[in-house]
Parts: C-alpha cells; sequence; structure tokens
C-alpha cells in the first residue's frame, strides 16, 4: 500500500513501503515530524517508529529538556552568549531537578513520536541534560554514546559517518536541529547553558541558536533532498553527510541566512557575530 492521498489510513506496512521509496530502509535516521501532518494513522505514533524499525532502521530523535536549566554562577556569564542574563533568569524559576538518561521527561514541542520513543523499551537515551537526543533500533548504542555535554551533536555526526538521512515528516526546516550542527561546522562557537547533570552537579553545556530563520536554507538543499507523501504528510529526506557540508559552506558564505529578521531577538546577533567568546569567561 503506498500511502498517496489524505483520506487513507496511514499503517505501519505504508510507512515501511515510503520509507524505501525515498530510500531510508536500513538507515540510521534522525527524525523530526508532526504526527498531526499525516492525516490518520492507526496506532498513533507507534506505527511510525514501529514502521520505521520493520524497515531495519534505527530511529534517532531530539528528545530536549528545558526543565533541567538552571541560572549561571556569576562568574560563568559568558559574553555574546544570546543571554540578557538578568532578564532571562528573573523569569526562571530555580529548579532543583537533576537530569538522568533513564528520565522520560521532555519539551511538549517536541512532539508525540520523540515523548513514545522516550518510553520504549530499550531505548537509549544520551547525558546532555537540556538537548538530549533517544535512539531505538540495531544502532541506538552507537549513535548515542558520543554525546557528552559539549558534543551535544555528537549523534547527528555519527548519523553523517554512517550513511544516514535527516528526515523532516510534515515538519519545516526551523525543526532541523542538524542546522545547528552545520552551524558549528561554519565556524561558529556553540551557545553555553547551565543544568544540574546526571551527577547532579551544575554543568555547562553547548546548546544551538535560534532556530526560526532556518527555512532560508530551503533553495540551498532543495537539489538534494527527496520527498514523498505518506497520507497528508511530505516528507523531505536529506542525505545528512551532504546536507551538513552544503548548508555549513552556505553559512559561512552569508552568515546573515540563518537571522530570524527579530528586532527582538537576543540569539541571532550574536550567532551570527559567531557565537560566545568562550575564552574570556571566568
Amino acid at each position: 500500500m503506498d500511502a498517496r492521498s489524505s483520506d487513507v489510513t496511514v499503517t505501519r506496512k505504508s510507512i515501511s513501503e515510503a520509507l524505501s521509496t525515498v530510500g531510508l530502509a536500513g538507515r540510521p535516521v534522525c527524525v523530526h515530524s508532526s504526527l498531526r501532518s499525516f492525516g490518520h494513522v492507526e496506532g498513533r505514533p507507534r506505527t511510525v517508529i514501529d514502521g520505521m524499525l520493520d524497515a531495519g532502521c534505527t530511529v534517532v530523535v531530539p528528545t530536549f529538556s528545558s526543565v533541567f536549566e538552571v541560572a549561571p554562577p556569576i562568574a560563568q556569564r559568558i559574553p555574546r552568549n544570546g543571554i540578557d542574563y538578568d532578564a532571562y533568569f528573573a523569569s526562571r524559576p530555580a529548579s532543583d531537578a537533576v537530569y538522568s538518561p533513564d528520565s522520560e521527561e521532555i519539551d511538549r514541542y517536541m512532539g508525540v513520536v520523540p515523548k513514545a520513543v522516550l518510553a520504549m523499551e530499550g531505548r537509549v537515551r544520551g547525558p546532555h541534560p537540556l538537548n538530549s537526543f533517544t535512539a531505538v533500533g540495531p544502532l541506538a548504542e552507537d549513535l548515542i554514546d558520543g554525546q557528552t555535554a559539549m558534543g551535544v551533536y555528537a549523534p547527528l555526526k555519527r548519523v553523517s559517518e554512517l550513511g544516514g538521512m535527516f528526515a523532516l515528516m510534515g515538519a519545516r526546516l526551523t525543526s532541523m536541529t542538524a542546522i545547528h550542527l552545520a552551524e558549528e561546522m561554519a565556524g561558529r562557537t556553540l551557545f553555553r547553558r547551565w543544568a544540574r547533570g546526571p551527577s547532579g552537579s551544575l554543568v555547562q553545556v553547548a546548546t544551538g541558536s535560534c532556530s526560526s530563520g532556518f527555512n532560508r536554507l530551503d533553495a540551498t538543499l532543495l537539489g538534494i533532498e527527496r520527498q514523498t507523501l505518506v497520507g497528508s504528510s511530505r516528507w523531505r529526506v536529506f542525505p545528512a553527510g551532504q546536507m551538513l557540508r552544503l548548508a555549513s559552506d552556505t553559512i559561512r558564505g552569508d552568515p546573515m541566512i540563518t537571522h530570524c529578521g527579530q528586532k527582538s531577538c537576543p540569539v541571532c546577533p550574536d550567532a551570527v557575530a559567531g557565537g560566545p567568546i568562550v575564552s574570556s569567561a571566568g
């Protein structure tokens, strides 16, 4: 069954067949998805995940958890870090929450597919307290093992090294976490935030920038993307290595291309300028 219209029921089998159509079968895939975009899905988010596993994929999803973020020590208030520290942290309640990879805590905006992955037996979640990735499938350990507090995007690098793909399932480029990795590859320093890590101690971690302007990379990536329709969901699939090289080259040549265009954004100007000045941190 090829799910090609909005009035069909999307099944586990139609997910698997669509994966073959766009060359995803048997590969590690970082997925950004909107389940609502599919229309009617038999079995809800588990159908999407199980269909991918049936096709031999290892599924990687971002499982971010901002609840663990805390204010930095005064001595670590790094300049050009996308934060008005006093205003930002004055509005945040103090938190003693301690992150663990065993946790199923996840930000609501991540969506129901990542939440379902977190609930699965055998899933592997990274140690980054704010921007973890979680994987399920035959290569899950391999993909996640490299993530650290500062090596936040190591799972995406590994997807690329293994010939994997980045997939937008009813989502836009503003959801594609890999563009943050492309920013780093282009020479930007990742932003710094603070959280209570798995040991309970305060840790400084690397995180991404504002992603609201990432749709401006559409034209750059058009030539390498593959598309298919599953139910009413438009899938856009990108070979990971090619996507990272193209996006990083474009950002290096035109730093303003990622800027969201909002004058009030505290993050984009600092990202365009190269990110935080970590060498001057106390």
